[in-house]
């Protein structure tokens, strides 16, 4: 008789676990069932369903194009391909600044409508009321700090954030303030090194990095680039496992050819 062991469920409270005991975090980005179900079974402790979308799979150049109801498609598709890992939602620009019970009904339709786990937003001081109030509906928040996408036109620059030091200090200050607030982890984009391990320290929620060094408590990168599906994009930060695009461009052409050879189908591809 085979034992069925059961998948053990990846939980706001696990990751809290990990980083207690000094196990890193691996989180990628996941938009669509197909890719999400390779992540999960391939052992992802978490997947964001990222604002990222909006660039890598609708074309847009920045993350504000993208709506609520795009976000809700997207994190459901994915939603129904996990069996392990922890979904975190992304809340899009417009749909929480300034404005706390807007923040808290995009959240809650987040979590109806795609039955997601947690949701994550953008800044610090500016945020946190919305941050409070959607975690008093009981819903998990993760913080994201340093390089805010969503602040893009503010910036002016995705160049490297919070290498002043007033600026260092207001992040110090803001990864406080959303640890105290309820944030069940925070992630630090393109900040210092230096920086990102003396913010990891000093918090006892779980800190994840992309583009701020290894002394954080787990790293993330977009699902696209990691794969290499995406080219143009290539920061330091960027480690590429794969060249995806070489291999879909040959397979594509490939199939192509056989085509126009007479090739495919071959008796046995026939009915």
């Amino acid at each position: 008789m085979s034992v069925h062991k059961e998948i053990r469920k990846v939980t706001t409270h696990t990751l809290q676990e990990m980083k207690l005991s000094g196990q890193k975090i691996s989180m990628l980005t996941a938009y669509d069932y197909s890719m999400a179900r390779i992540l999960d079974a391939a052992g992802i402790e978490v997947l964001l369903v990222g604002d990222s979308a909006s660039n890598v799979m609708a074309g847009h150049e920045t993350t504000l194009p993208i709506t609520l109801d795009q976000m809700i498609y997207h994190a459901s598709s994915v939603i129904r391909a996990v069996k392990r890992a922890l979904v975190v939602v992304d809340l899009p620009f417009g749909s929480y600044q300034g404005n706390t019970k807007e923040a808290l009904s995009s959240a809650i339709r987040i979590m109806k409508q795609a039955e997601a786990h947690a949701v994550k937003l953008e800044g610090g001081a500016e945020v946190v009321e919305s941050v409070k109030r959607i975690l008093l509906a009981g819903i998990p928040v993760m913080g994201h700090l340093g390089l805010t996408p969503q602040s893009i036109y503010k910036f002016g620059t995705y160049e490297v954030r919070a290498k002043e030091e007033a600026e260092a200090a207001k992040l110090k200050q803001d990864a406080l303030l959303l640890q105290e607030a309820g944030c069940f982890a925070l992630v630090l984009e393109k900040v210092p090194a230096k920086l990102a391990a003396d913010v990891a320290k000093s918090l006892h929620i779980p800190v994840i990095g992309i583009g701020a060094g290894n002394q954080v408590d787990g790293q993330v990168l977009v699902t696209h680039d990691m794969l290499g599906i995406t080219v143009e994009f290539k920061p330091r930060f960027l480690r590429r496992y794969l060249d995806l695009n070489t291999a879909i461009t040959q397979a594509v052409q490939q199939y192509i050819s056989d085509i126009k050879s007479g090739d495919f189908p071959n008796d046995s591809e026939q009915y």
